[in-house]
């Protein structure tokens, strides 16, 4: 620096002046990190006790895991103080975006996607490839179309989550995938979806990516790619769609709901031999040896297992998820 250089013909006073630099900008030595104090790692109980974030974290994770729960920072911030933490909107905030949990307003994509290289899915096993889409349904009695999201396991055809509203965005996405993640979990399954703007989300890609979760893309204008869910909203175009006219959104939300129970649960599909739900029950309840599910093929499943493990019996004893399918045991 210039002044360095002719501090031994003058004073550093003079120094200064002359080149109009102050003193504080002259001793200033910028620091590593962040500006300012220190974000705080623990939050304070109205009871006096002091929690770690940590848990604070995993409180918002369980407030946006509700059903049809779609809150922003401010929304959990009254949450979190109902359940008695000190805590403002600030550090709501600052925790979310840590974490990939603010309800964001833009839907932006970056990067390179993956797309499927294989047309027709293969699947093994239940939960290996979830398939997913978006149908309108058209509500007669309001002049307007609503969206329907439905996730599809491919082995079993259980459509294992669902969701009707008035529109779907990138955080309906996450949470979705955040319900079947703690009901199943999803690390090393893989998602199949067209490239619809909730679905190329940097967000929802950065969630799958953290749930260890693979997210393959179709190409463009090639539904055939995503065959299995498309036949799902073929049929529930056929089933329901063709054959109701809607008066309102409830109406309409909860017949799709008793199409989704009876899809699931008592419609035969030719192609598994058997109702989804069952095979989904043998495979996780260990009713059956893997072997002999994966061979069935047209054949049902009901005449291999004993008088006392009826199809009936099954789905009666079986604890229900609540989105009407069977918990893995």
């Amino acid at each position: 620096m210039i002044v360095h250089s002719h501090e031994s013909i003058t004073t550093l006073e003079n120094l200064l002046s002359w080149v109009d630099l102050s003193r504080s900008s002259f001793y200033y030595k910028s620091s590593d990190g962040k500006r300012g104090a220190k974000p705080s790692v623990c939050t304070f109980r109205q009871d006096g006790t002091l929690v770690d974030d940590t848990k604070v974290i995993d409180q918002i994770k369980g407030i946006l895991s509700q059903e049809f729960c779609c809150y922003g920072y401010h929304n959990v911030t009254d949450e979190l103080r109902e359940m008695g933490y000190i805590i403002n909107h600030k550090k709501v905030y600052r925790l979310m975006k840590e974490q990939n949990l603010l309800l964001g307003k833009v839907i932006s994509t970056s990067g390179k996607r993956q797309f499927v290289k294989h047309r027709k899915i293969e699947a093994t096993r239940p939960m290996e490839y979830l398939c997913l889409d978006i149908k309108y349904v058209w509500v007669a009695g309001e002049s307007r179309n609503y969206f329907l999201l439905t996730v599809l396991d491919v082995f079993t055809r259980v459509a294992i989550e669902q969701i009707f509203q008035k529109s779907i965005r990138k955080m309906d996405v996450i949470n979705i995938f955040r319900r079947i993640n703690s009901a199943f979990g999803i690390k090393g399954v893989t998602v199949r979806n067209d490239n619809g703007s909730q679905f190329i989300a940097n967000d929802v890609k950065q969630f799958l990516r953290t749930a260890e979760a693979n997210q393959e893309f179709t190409h463009i204008a090639t539904p055939e790619e995503n065959a299995y869910i498309e036949a799902f909203h073929s049929i529930v175009q056929r089933e329901v769609i063709d054959r109701f006219e809607f008066q309102g959104f409830y109406e309409a939300k909860l017949t799709l709901q008793a199409h989704r129970d009876w899809y699931n649960n008592r419609r035969r599909h030719a192609a598994l031999g058997t109702v989804p739900v069952k095979k989904w029950n043998c495979y996780f309840g260990g009713l059956l040896p893997f072997d002999t599910i994966y061979n069935l093929k047209k054949e049902t499943i009901s005449q291999y297992l004993t008088n006392h493990q009826t199809n009936e019996y099954i789905c009666s004893s079986t604890p229900i998820y609540d989105t009407g399918i069977a918990q893995p045991f």
